[in-house]
């Protein structure tokens, strides 16, 4: 399985103007992940993108990449 945090934070990182403000936490429960992206407040409108566009492809670019370990992901933007 893919390291989805790393990949979470590869994607962010490549389309923020301050790639080290990138933090992304991880947490797991049964069958659930989830991971919460946080980015300066300044590339809060890059991330979400026009009418949430951009963030909908992050949800499910991670989602794909999670899709062989039997195990639900959820992306929360902060």
């Amino acid at each position: 399985m893919t390291d989805l945090k790393e990949t979470l934070i590869g994607i962010a990182q490549s389309i923020v103007d301050n790639p080290e403000a990138v933090v992304v936490t991880q947490e797991e429960d049964f069958d659930l992940i989830t991971l919460t992206l946080s980015v300066d407040p300044e590339d809060m409108g890059m991330v979400i993108g026009r009418h949430g566009r951009i963030a909908k492809a992050i949800r499910t670019l991670i989602k794909a990449a999670a899709a062989g370990s039997g195990k639900r992901v959820n992306v929360d933007i902060r």
